[in-house]
């Protein structure tokens, strides 16, 4: 297990640091890359960009009355949160096709072999 963490690209936990607009205020974050590139991929899921989220994020959080200490540690669990929900909704939409395929598929096997789902009836051929 550890090779497929530790054999992951440097440039992805390499730090850089972007220039960002904050309430008005330019302010410099400095964050890894892997989440750089999570952070540009939740803005374009949300139609925006990165900057654009980051201020939302900011004014989103304070809105609610949070105190945030660490702005950069809650960009990271957004991060997180975010490739967290992308994965359950994966999974959601695997499991629904798992279920429609195994019952399509003994309808499907019903229909090529003349019968239909009520009854195990023959069908009608056309």
């Amino acid at each position: 297990m550890c090779h497929i963490y530790s054999n992951t690209d440097p440039i992805q936990y390499e730090s850089r640091s972007r220039s960002v607009r904050i309430a008005r205020v330019v302010t410099s974050i400095k964050l890894e890359n892997l989440f750089w590139d999570t952070l540009s991929q939740l803005a374009h899921d949300e139609g925006m960009t990165t900057n654009q989220l980051i201020a939302k994020l900011y004014d989103e959080v304070y809105a609610c009355g949070n105190e945030v200490s660490n702005f950069t540690s809650f960009l990271r669990v957004t991060c997180m949160r975010y490739s967290e929900l992308r994965g359950q909704s994966m999974r959601d939409a695997r499991n629904v096709l798992d279920r429609t395929v195994r019952h399509a598929a003994p309808a499907a096997a019903r229909a090529l072999d003349g019968r239909s789902d009520a009854g195990n009836e023959p069908s009608l051929r056309l």
